[in-house]
């Protein structure tokens, strides 16, 4: 498959840890040339030299972009397009979170997430989609997570972010179902990544649970991928979880998840009380 994949390109959003960083490996042991997009320089060129040598990749490009600016999604595309190169896979990795009651997080903070799960991934692949038509080839990854299919008390924003992106990833999905151009939907469980500190929650039950590899992850989003299987959820757990929100009322998945995203110690008081 490498020699196959010497003259294609994967571009990957948030590529400097965690799924990016997993999936940036997995494309470049396939032999796909890299363009890595995040905020750290210095982590996306040490990972970009290292690929670059072990599998003896013709090209990997690194673009330093802060994709919670409106502006970013096209700086991308248009650095992408004055290279000359064509995108053949496009992994929408990037994402962040914030911990706490909606009535008390920070608007602007919420507003950044906002852009950096929902607008930017819809730019990117509105971009990058339109010349992959033309192309009649190409694939897109969106990374969902489970609570794409459910509430998320105490991470209202994040879970209705990542609804957004499965709702999206499946409609478009079925509009190029006559084409040689597919989407993917990946929507991982609690993971083992930088994702809960950066979020403001190490401390929470779930944070502390049963977290899944990002490797792992990673592996089972990109065969599904290469499959062009519209929708994966990595983990029988995960997965019966998925499976059950079509049929478990919406207020009991509520509670589940605000149990799981309050302090691992927490005694509620009375007024607290689902």
């Amino acid at each position: 498959m490498k020699e196959q994949n010497k003259e294609k390109t994967a571009l990957i959003t948030g590529a400097s840890n965690g799924f990016g960083m997993e999936f940036a490996r997995l494309f470049a042991k396939d032999g796909y040339n890299l363009i890595l997009v995040a905020r750290s320089t210095d982590r996306m060129k040490k990972l970009g030299y290292e690929l670059q040598d072990e599998y003896g990749l013709e090209k990997v490009c690194i673009i330093t972009a802060d994709l919670t600016r409106p502006e970013a999604p096209r700086e991308v595309y248009d650095q992408v397009v004055q290279q000359g190169i064509d995108v053949d896979v496009l992994v929408n990795n990037a994402g962040a979170g914030v911990h706490g009651f909606f009535f008390e997080t920070d608007l602007e903070r919420e507003k950044a997430i906002i852009q950096l799960n929902v607008t930017t991934p819809v730019e990117l692949t509105k971009l990058f989609l339109k010349d992959m038509k033309k192309r009649n080839e190409g694939k897109i990854l969106n990374l969902g997570s489970v609570v794409s299919f459910m509430p998320s008390p105490l991470m209202a924003i994040y879970g209705a972010t990542k609804a957004f992106l499965l709702s999206f990833s499946e409609a478009i999905a079925n509009e190029l179902k006559d084409t040689d151009v597919t989407v993917t939907a990946l929507c991982p469980g609690a993971s083992n990544t930088m994702f809960f500190r950066r979020a403001g929650a190490a401390h929470t039950r779930a944070a502390h649970g049963s977290l899944s590899e990002p490797e792992e992850v990673a592996r089972e989003g990109y065969n599904a991928l290469m499959h062009g299987e519209v929708r994966v959820v990595p983990g029988l757990a995960n997965k019966l979880q998925a499976t059950g929100s079509n049929v478990i009322p919406d207020k009991a998945l509520a509670a589940t998840m605000r149990h799981l995203m309050e302090e691992e110690n927490e005694e509620l008081n009375p007024e607290s009380k689902l």
